[in-house]
């Protein structure tokens, strides 16, 4: 878990960004119906929980830089022994300040009362507009508020600055607590992987494959970190497939692409395997191809470099692969410079990786792209889609779909991929398949 005190840091390095004549309003995720009076399951919003670690809703964080009675405010539901025998138990005010490192907590309910005058005197507010259109609608009421007592003294604020700027640019680059965390919620997922493998058989429903990934995730207190994709034969080419309805035939490829979620941090893990244990002459070049991809992309992944720069290493290395099969004509130079390997494979080659799947921060700087640093962490994950009705494809290839996926940290050496606990070597997995 991570210690309270960096909580504390992260608002304070916030702060000094903003200035002290800011004031920045971050509200909880809210509560999200699934049917009638049925909730979805709770996950807070990923910026709140990197500033407070609190995970109740209804609250809102306010950060107000110099202010002399404390600066770090939190908005939250009050303690009620009634409630928290339906719901379960509340922090409240006295555990904001002493579990939570808060500087002073009020009641919810009386946010209307005490925020207009936190905002009032603060040149510019930053928030994350266009978010939650009706926390939107409350915030302006606040600062009309203000600007309606203009001719009594009163100084609202001029300036509303998007909080991403300064927030998500924080998130980016990983502490040694987060680091630790991704590396237990990619183990987490490596072993739920490992499980799907075991389990596999022809005859078999894609759902009843999924089940195994779950029980790995409860069993260790994760979550999925996004709903999971499980798709054998031709299902594997749809990039987003979510069915996972379908009977897993003998001779075809199962495509798992799922992560694990723990203490709010994202893994995300891809690995296409032969649903009998064995693959066949097509599906193992094309797999082979794919493999040599990520690694020649893997190793990209440096300070340095920019983040463009795995996703060039990956096509470069399908694109020569392809034509060596005689899936593409002419030159590696013609081929790349007319992007034809998009036939095959349409997305790019990673993301960041943090407490979103796809985490935050922006990719390009002044238009360029962003050059990768110690801390960061990226997914890579290349792949080949040959759908089932593909033309101008001999019939021997079609219907394969393989994408393989790694979760791995940008060090001051070499790349460390921490969702290793899967094999993906071709010949390691038909042994592991073979040993069940």
């Amino acid at each position: 878990m991570i210690d309270g005190r960096e909580f504390s840091r992260r608002r304070r390095q916030l702060m000094r960004m903003a200035g002290r004549d800011a004031i920045v309003i971050v509200p909880s995720a809210p509560e999200q119906l699934r049917n009638n009076d049925a909730h979805y399951p709770y996950r807070q919003d990923s910026d709140f929980h990197y500033l407070t670690g609190f995970g109740e809703p209804d609250s809102v964080l306010a950060l107000v830089p110099g202010r002399k009675q404390g600066e770090t405010i939190l908005f939250c539901r009050e303690r009620d022994p009634t409630r928290e025998q339906w719901d379960g138990y509340r922090a409240g005010q006295e555990g904001a300040v002493a579990q939570f490192g808060m500087d002073d907590a009020f009641p919810i309910e009386d946010i209307d009362d005490i925020l207009p005058g936190l905002i009032e005197g603060r040149s510019r507010v930053y928030y994350h507009f266009g978010r939650d259109s009706d926390f939107d609608l409350v915030l302006m009421g606040w600062v009309n508020r203000v600007r309606s007592l203009i001719r009594q003294g009163a100084r609202p604020p001029h300036e509303f600055v998007a909080l991403s700027h300064l927030l998500h640019d924080l998130r980016l680059y990983k502490s040694h607590a987060e680091l630790r965390l991704m590396r237990k919620s990619a183990q987490i997922a490596a072993e739920a992987h490992v499980r799907a493998m075991r389990a596999t058989r022809p005859g078999m429903n894609e759902h009843e494959v999924e089940a195994e990934l779950l029980h790995t995730f409860r069993k260790h207190g994760a979550v999925p970190s996004y709903e999971p994709i499980v798709g054998g034969g031709a299902n594997g080419c749809v990039l987003h497939y979510r069915a996972n309805n379908s009977i897993l035939r003998d001779g075809d490829l199962l495509l798992i692409d799922a992560g694990a979620e723990f203490s709010c941090y994202a893994s995300d893990i891809t690995r296409t395997f032969p649903v009998n244990g064995r693959y066949t002459p097509e599906q193992r070049a094309l797999y082979d191809l794919v493999l040599a991809a990520q690694i020649a992309a893997i190793d990209e992944v440096r300070p340095g470099r920019p983040f463009d720069a795995y996703h060039e290493a990956a096509v470069r290395t399908l694109t020569k692969g392809l034509i060596e099969l005689g899936l593409l004509k002419g030159s590696l130079k013609s081929n790349l410079e007319e992007h034809t390997y998009r036939k095959f494979y349409m997305h790019k080659t990673g993301h960041w990786l943090g407490l979103d799947v796809h985490d935050v921060g922006d990719y390009r700087v002044d238009g360029e792209f962003r050059v990768l640093e110690t801390g960061m962490v990226v997914t890579v994950e290349p792949g080949i889609y040959i759908g089932p009705d593909m033309k101008g494809v001999p019939a021997r290839w079609r219907g394969i779909g393989i994408r393989i996926e790694d979760d791995v940290i940008v060090s001051n050496d070499e790349p460390e991929v921490i969702s290793s606990g899967v094999p993906k070597d071709a010949d390691e997995i038909e042994a592991l398949m073979a040993a069940r």
